[in-house]
């Protein structure tokens, strides 16, 4: 059974440089909605059943996102499409609403534990109006491939 969390997530304060498409890595922007025309509403379900309803904004990652709120999502490999760290369940009708997979994000699904057929990699959603809504479930584990056991921080 899920359960719901509700308290309210304090995003960190910290701003860098908005984030690169597909394989570019870099860092997100971590800056609130400037308006609600901007707001993109996602809940993020952890592997334990919690739910953290989150105020994105359009062009936001949702793997940086995900740390922004202090929401248990690795990505190792800080979005440079090299691990599968990120790797989510979209569930419900959005992930029809998503741009598809390119061939290296399938590759890299190929590797990822616990596969699906709404598995993504959370550092290739960006979000926009029309994923409002959208829910993602992280799976019971990730494999990562750097060091056994190593969680790496958000910078």
């Amino acid at each position: 059974m899920l359960r719901v969390i509700q308290r309210a997530l304090r995003p960190a304060r910290l701003v860098g440089v908005r984030f690169h498409a597909e394989g570019e890595g870099g860092r997100p922007e971590w800056q609130d909605p400037k308006s609600e025309d901007e707001v993109v509403n996602i809940t993020y379900i952890t592997k334990d059943g919690d739910e953290y309803n989150v105020r994105g904004k359009v062009g936001d990652n949702v793997m940086y996102l995900a740390h922004r709120y202090g929401i248990e999502m690795e990505g190792a490999c800080e979005a440079s499409l090299a691990c599968t760290t990120c790797h989510v369940y979209v569930l419900g009708d959005h992930l029809e609403r998503i741009p598809g997979a390119t061939e290296r994000e399938d590759d890299l699904l190929d590797l990822a534990p616990f596969l699906k057929e709404n598995s993504r990699l959370g550092c290739q959603i960006i979000l926009s109006k029309e994923l409002d809504g959208l829910r993602i479930q992280l799976p019971r584990a990730t494999r990562n491939f750097y060091v056994d056991g190593h969680v790496p921080q958000p910078h």
